[in-house]
């Protein structure tokens, strides 16, 4: 299920898990999961997708939270937010833990970092399975989420489920939505 050309079909159960202390305490409205659901569901329309509760950023309850997913036998766990680790550029800004989660817990994983003016100091995706489970990480902000999954969409249909290649057009993705000087 690692390599080759598939079609969505087989992505059959999918998890989508929220990260974030602000997401958790209902300062942020989570409008990107309904938005993700409804790509899944155009890959496969008998998709079962659960929208997890949000976890909080705590490395080790990520850590957690994939490992417990990945267990009950998904296909697909997406994480929402968490991409920017702001924190480990100014002690101003929030704290982010989900790349280093995941990256922590994926032998082969391929990442892309993106430094950009896009309310975002700098943003980190990441694509790699934990056993049979492919994981990826979207952008909190919903354009950049919203580019991020219609790419994975598209790279899934069209060439299959390669993190390498999933991770270069997501990441491509959200790097057009960030805006170019003039």
């Amino acid at each position: 299920m690692q390599s080759g050309k598939m079609d969505g079909q087989m992505i059959s159960k999918a998890y989508i898990l929220p990260t974030g202390d602000e997401m958790r305490e209902g300062v942020v409205l989570d409008t990107d999961s309904p938005m993700i659901m409804g790509e899944l569901l155009r890959m496969n329309a008998c998709c079962t997708i659960t929208r997890m509760p949000p976890v909080i950023d705590e490395q080790g309850e990520i850590i957690g939270q994939i490992r417990a997913l990945s267990d009950s036998g998904a296909d697909l766990i997406i994480l929402i937010g968490g991409s920017g680790g702001g924190h480990r550029h100014s002690p101003t800004l929030g704290r982010d833990f989900t790349h280093s989660g995941m990256e922590e817990i994926l032998k082969d994983c391929f990442s892309t970092s993106l430094y950009g003016k896009n309310g975002h100091l700098w943003c980190k995706l990441v694509c790699g399975f934990l056993n049979k489970t492919l994981l990826i990480n979207l952008p909190g902000p919903f354009v950049e989420a919203q580019a991020a999954i219609g790419a994975f969409r598209l790279t899934v249909m069209e060439h299959g489920l390669s993190p390498k290649y999933i991770n270069e057009r997501m990441a491509q993705a959200v790097k057009e939505q960030y805006p170019t000087e003039k």
